[in-house]
């Protein structure tokens, strides 16, 4: 692609797209997700539901939508979002357009953390694909030490990844936020252990 379609395609978007796209319901889970959206000039709704099934029910307490909503979304993705609104009757059509891969250096970042700090007191996952890729590399590094950590999660898809597992999870954050995930963390980490 060269500069110039580059150039003509910001043009189209900034002065026709936008204010079409801009025209219908943008619904996004979490603060983040909302201020990239936000960036590209689309207003957002439903950044504060912190979780997918609260977004499914914000999208169902809205008026039902003429057309099917566009669902962006990865090869991986949960089913709770698509099923509730299949089953409230809200058409949506899901499109893939990216693909979850694990970081190169995982496996190496994690030896690095375990050889200078030993055994963490607690995990924190913030997906179950983060669970899936650095699972069995936890497992090999702690041993049978794996029981004395404290596995949290950013929201209740992880949580039931972690459960399904068979890890205990100690916290779950109220909502996706660096002060939510704070402060159960520090609730479970001075909760005694079993």
């Amino acid at each position: 692609v060269c500069c110039s379609h580059l150039i003509l395609c910001f043009t189209v978007w900034k002065h026709s797209l936008r204010e079409q796209w801009n025209a219908k319901s943008v619904y996004v889970v979490g603060n983040a997700t909302a201020s990239l959206v936000n960036k590209i000039g689309l207003d957002t709704e439903g950044a504060n539901s912190g979780n997918a099934e609260k977004l499914a029910e914000y999208i169902c307490s809205r008026e039902s939508p003429a057309l099917p909503l566009l669902f962006p979304c990865g090869t991986v993705k949960g089913e709770i979002l698509p099923k509730m609104l299949k089953d409230r009757g809200i058409p949506m059509e899901s499109i893939t357009v990216y693909q979850k891969i694990p970081h190169p250096g995982i496996q190496v970042n994690l030896n690095s953390y375990y050889s200078k700090q030993g055994v963490p007191a607690s995990i924190t996952f913030f997906s179950p694909s983060g669970l899936t890729y650095s699972l069995k590399h936890i497992q090999e590094l702690s041993g049978d030490n794996i029981d004395r950590i404290k596995f949290a999660a950013i929201g209740p898809s992880t949580a039931r990844a972690l459960t399904a597992q068979g890890l205990r999870v100690s916290c779950v954050a109220e909502s996706p936020a660096p002060l939510a995930l704070a402060k159960g963390l520090q609730l479970a980490l001075q909760a005694p252990s079993c």
